[in-house]
């Protein structure tokens, strides 16, 4: 199983790119690709969620 599993179901569910996200919490899309290789820190998830949220909400 991938790193950080629920939140790429989460992503691909609300059809979210994680360029959207990275702008949305104000770093490259490299940068948020290389979170998504590790276990999220839980400040990082809770930042990620929100953004999700945020983005499905527009």
């Amino acid at each position: 199983m991938k790193k950080n599993q629920e939140i790429r179901e989460l992503i691909a569910e609300r059809r979210i790119f994680y360029y959207e996200i990275a702008e949305t919490l104000g770093i490259s899309p490299v940068s948020f690709t290389l979170w998504m290789r590790t276990e999220l820190t839980p400040e990082r998830k809770q930042r990620t969620l929100e953004a999700i949220e945020q983005l499905t909400k527009r």
